[in-house]
């Protein structure tokens, strides 16, 4: 695979315009291309932002745009460790890194606007074949540092599904399906970087075991309530109220 990295100019809180900065600074895209767009951005593009002030109360703040949080820490000091756009991480994703005085907040509809772009960007590169996955940092348990997420994404198959198929020593597979687009989200952001790269943008070109799709698969990726083998742990977040 290859890995081209979008340098661009800074992009600006509270509300600039992704298009322009997509057909100034993308590269011409090719058929089978990935692109990795970073929420940031996404979340400027839509205005997602709120500037830093003695007025705003950002616990609140989190607690607003939180899908669901851990009891126990929404009045303390310290992140409040929530659910939002289907990842566990702190603060509702609320960031403060590279918002030149604003609070930026987790985009909204973000399967919907990856959708918006990858028909642009179809369109203005003549393209049928090409996927957006939207990414996010997080961090993992028991382990230090961040790593890229998928927070949205479209016109890919998420899952390659080895169900039915047989291991090397003829046992059938009953459950086995490998994540793809999470490990090129990671890889993404590792070369994306979390600081003053301005590189905000990488194509993925050259990832031959990705199926394209016009559809929306998000349901076919994420898994919610007692469905999820998981789900004895994350019961202990609470709805808000």
């Amino acid at each position: 695979m290859e890995f081209i990295k979008v340098k661009t100019r800074a992009f600006l809180p509270p509300k600039d315009d992704i298009f322009k900065l997509f057909d100034k600074f993308l590269p011409s895209l090719k058929q089978g291309d990935i692109l990795i767009v970073t929420s940031k951005i996404l979340a400027i593009h839509q205005g997602r932002c709120v500037k830093i002030s003695g007025k705003v109360d950002r616990q609140k703040l989190v607690m607003k745009e939180a899908e669901k949080y851990l009891p126990g820490n929404k009045k303390s000091d310290k992140p409040i460790f929530t659910i939002k756009n289907g990842t566990i991480v702190s603060s509702a994703g609320i960031d403060e890194s590279n918002g030149n005085g604003y609070y930026i907040l987790r985009p909204e509809k973000i399967n919907q606007a990856a959708k918006e772009i990858r028909s642009y960007l179809k369109k203005k590169f003549k393209l049928n074949k090409l996927g957006v996955i939207i990414t996010d940092s997080v961090s993992a348990p028991f382990h230090l540092g961040a790593m890229g997420s998928t927070v949205g994404f479209y016109g890919l198959e998420p899952l390659k599904d080895y169900r039915g198929t047989k291991d090397i020593f003829g046992r059938e597979l009953k459950y086995e399906r490998a994540n793809l687009i999470d490990p090129l989200a990671a890889l993404g952001v590792l070369m994306i970087g979390e600081g003053n790269e301005r590189t905000p943008m990488l194509v993925i070109r050259g990832a031959d075991f990705i199926k394209f799709s016009d559809k929306d698969n998000s349901k076919n990726f994420y898994v919610l309530g007692k469905e999820d083998k998981f789900f004895p742990i994350l019961k202990i977040f609470k709805e808000k109220k």
